[in-house]
């Protein structure tokens, strides 16, 4: 292999912007930690605390993370905000100044090792009005690779009409649109033994990536390029009961060809902790839309990424594609600030 091991799902925490939140709006921060521990509940909030705790020097530190990635063998790594900087709740302005501010702060990130790090920015998703100019604001003005989204924000879902301008405006430019769920509307179903993440994150994919599936969204604009966090969640593995919704039910019938067949246009990471799971995904989507993907430096990814593609019993082109190629080819077309 003679491209980059690239890793484009790695996480950064932004401190002073949650610092920002707290001072300007504290009524919203703790509506915010109360929707948390509804969600999540008590005992796996009680947990996630010190384990973040525990790896903020590697979320912050540049030189931290320089030397996670040499041990795992990792030459880049793509660069998106911790989902906790979603601020879904958050009204207009401040939405927007948090979006602005992330990307600036990502930006200079990066900038502190710009051969090894490459960054996504963020938009407010649930305000669809202002989401373009902050997509130019990340890509045009940041110099950022793409952006980060969730899987919904308040009413907003990736179905939504009024998403229309974002989908064809990152399609311009070329950007990536990497989709990473940020909690699960299933709520307090999921507040126990830690179901709030692995149930609620695939969960939150699936439905996330069927709505932009059977609404159109990927007919009307082919050359985007979205990548789906956790392997895409359950979909890719029950695929076939949507493609038999879309040929029975007249409701699901809004997207032009069977759903399974857009999943070769999507792109899907490797965190998916099972090598069976990453051979089926391959199988479905194609060696050509899998990237490496860590989930770094949180307790779900993966430790050691490259050894688990390296050992999932795949021909060496399609680890060698997996890799370093996809990643590489995603980037090849964008627009640059």
């Amino acid at each position: 292999m003679t491209g980059l091991v690239t890793d484009v799902h790695a996480h950064v925490l932004l401190p002073s912007l949650q610092a920002e939140v707290e001072r300007r709006a504290p009524e919203l921060a703790a509506e915010a930690a109360a929707l948390e521990l509804r969600r999540n509940g008590a005992e796996s909030l009680a947990v996630s605390g010190p384990m973040v705790g525990a790896r903020v020097p590697k979320l912050t530190q540049v030189a931290e993370r320089l030397a996670a990635m040499d041990a795992q063998g990792v030459d880049r790594q793509w660069v998106s905000a911790s989902p906790n900087h979603f601020s879904p709740w958050a009204p207009e302005g401040l939405a927007v100044w948090l979006a602005n501010e992330a990307n600036r702060l990502i930006a200079a990130h990066v900038a502190q090792a710009p051969d090894r790090l490459t960054g996504l920015g963020l938009v407010p998703l649930q305000h669809p009005e202002r989401i373009v100019e902050c997509l130019d604001d990340a890509i045009l003005g940041r110099g950022l690779a793409g952006v980060e989204i969730s899987s919904f924000a308040g009413d907003v879902e990736l179905s939504d009409e009024r998403l229309e301008p974002f989908w064809a405006r990152a399609e311009a430019l070329g950007a990536v649109v990497f989709l990473h769920p940020f909690g699960c509307s299933l709520d307090e179903r999921l507040d126990r033994f830690y179901l709030s993440n692995t149930v609620g994150q695939p969960t939150e994919n699936a439905v996330a990536l069927s709505h932009l599936i059977f609404s159109g969204v990927l007919d009307r604009h082919p050359q985007l390029k979205i990548i789906a966090a956790h392997g895409g969640g359950y979909l890719p593995f029950a695929i076939g009961r949507s493609d038999r919704a879309w040929r029975v039910r007249p409701e699901a019938h809004r997207c032009e060809h069977e759903p399974s067949s857009y999943l070769r246009r999507l792109w899907f990471d490797t965190v998916v902790h099972d090598p069976a799971a990453l051979r089926h995904l391959i199988e479905v989507a194609g060696a050509s839309q899998v990237v490496l993907g860590s989930d770094f430096p949180f307790d779900m990814g993966l430790d050691d990424p490259v050894a688990f593609v390296r050992e999932a019993g795949l021909p060496d082109e399609h680890a060698d594609r997996i890799l370093s190629a996809n990643a590489e080819s995603l980037l090849a077309t964008r627009v640059r600030a």
